[in-house]
């Protein structure tokens, strides 16, 4: 791809814009799979690939980006400094809007509903992006580590997202949730 290359675009897009994103390249190793992941991607397909796979990719991506939350049903999670409103979508650091991605945004909801549990790296998968990911754990690694940098988690220890190493993640708290 021309300049800009597809990681820019990416950004670019990700800056604006919580359309969901498929990088489809020829970079096959896991450092460009992770890297593309950190930008912004909600998924990666490498070619060559199978025009059915990409089908159903695209199918479960929109079918996760299209889950609204039926109306009235609004629930207020808060851990810490962090606000997260399913009504709204809405996820505040300290008061001010943090924009995530559809993939980080379902993956802190996921932890925030799991009440301070840790939640498995294999259920993260099914949750977030779907059953035809069950052995992708890097895809739940980047993520969890774009999501700690958007929320200022990203100190040593993290505050907020906790790892249970060979487990899963975590809420520090567990979150107060409330009803609207």
């Amino acid at each position: 791809m021309p300049a800009p290359d597809g990681l820019e675009v990416c950004r670019r897009i990700r800056a604006v814009s919580v359309v969901p994103i498929i990088m489809l390249t020829v970079r096959d190793q896991v450092f460009d799979k992770v890297r593309g992941l950190d930008v912004g991607a909600d998924d990666y397909l490498t070619k060559p690939f199978d025009p059915i796979e990409l089908l159903a990719r695209m199918r479960a991506l929109l079918r996760r980006a299209s889950s609204v939350p039926p109306q009235g049903a609004s629930e207020r999670f808060e851990v810490g400094d962090v606000s997260l409103d399913t009504g709204s979508r809405e996820v505040r650091v300290r008061g001010e809007v943090v924009p995530l991605t559809s993939t980080e945004y379902r993956l802190l909801e996921a932890l925030a509903r799991a009440g301070g549990a840790t939640v498995s790296h294999r259920d993260l998968l099914k949750r977030v992006w779907g059953p035809e990911y069950p052995a992708e754990t890097g895809y739940v690694k980047a993520s969890v580590r774009r999501l700690r940098r958007k929320l200022g988690d990203d100190a040593d220890p993290p505050r907020v997202i906790q790892s249970d190493w060979g487990r899963g993640y975590r809420l520090a708290v567990p979150p107060h949730a409330t009803n609207e």
